[in-house]
């Protein structure tokens, strides 16, 4: 069967979260927990309903995307981390790809390729992100921009016990903040060069709401940690 693999769904007041729901209870893989954490929404909530039985449900004060993705990962049961944001969706072999990979290559932590899509499911730009051959072009990503989409990453839960958590500080960026971390402690974040998430662009989205705020934080954890990553390039 393999070893159990968590989905923690972070959810604050997104129409989308019906369809990130669905998208992991469909997964191949069948070795699942799915932990929705509701971060104080006030609306949209019914659309968690449907999937009560399916569903690990908790529901906090508004605190954030990292204390929610937090919070689902010190509830976790599963010796492997998936994050699945509400407005995003995973394709149904997404787990079971990835996991195959991460096996076959001894990785602890791994991210994959995403398509970006609109709010009718229509893809804008396929295969969006870029693609990597080895590890040291990652490092060298890094030295440009974040190469990592979150939603598409899967890590082992024990990384967070050594590493620590996700910075709530970073509002809008906890996760660049984490992959510099992972990297310049030494982790390797293997590429699958594989399309397993749909990487959702809408209106309300953080990415298009909070840009000024976002690239500020960005300038904090890029001065702090490019000096430091520089070391592992060749």
């Amino acid at each position: 069967m393999g070893p159990k693999v968590s989905i923690i769904i972070p959810f604050y007041n997104c129409a989308y979260v019906d369809q990130a729901i669905q998208s992991a209870v469909n997964q191949t893989y069948k070795n699942i927990e799915i932990i929705v954490v509701d971060d104080g929404s006030t609306i949209f909530t019914e659309k968690i309903m449907p999937f009560k039985e399916n569903i690990h449900y908790i529901r906090k004060e508004n605190g954030g995307t990292a204390t929610a993705l937090n919070t689902g990962i010190h509830a976790a049961t599963g010796e492997y981390i998936a994050w699945l944001s509400s407005d995003d969706y995973f394709l149904p072999e997404k787990i079971t790809k990835q996991m195959s990979f991460m096996f076959n290559n001894h990785a602890e932590a791994s991210f994959t390729n995403y398509d970006y899509i609109n709010d009718k499911n229509e893809v804008l730009i396929p295969h969006c992100g870029q693609s990597f051959s080895n590890i040291n072009e990652v490092y060298k990503g890094f030295l440009s921009y974040n190469v990592i989409n979150g939603c598409t990453v899967i890590l082992k839960k024990n990384i967070f016990e050594k590493m620590g958590y996700f910075n709530p500080f970073y509002r809008y960026t906890h996760d660049y903040e984490m992959w510099f971390r992972l990297l310049v402690s030494g982790y390797k974040i293997y590429y699958l060069d594989e399309v397993l998430t749909k990487f959702r662009t809408h209106e309300e989205a953080g990415t298009q709401k909070y840009q000024p705020e976002m690239k500020q934080e960005m300038l904090i954890i890029e001065n702090h940690y490019r000096p430091l990553l520089s070391q592992f390039i060749k």
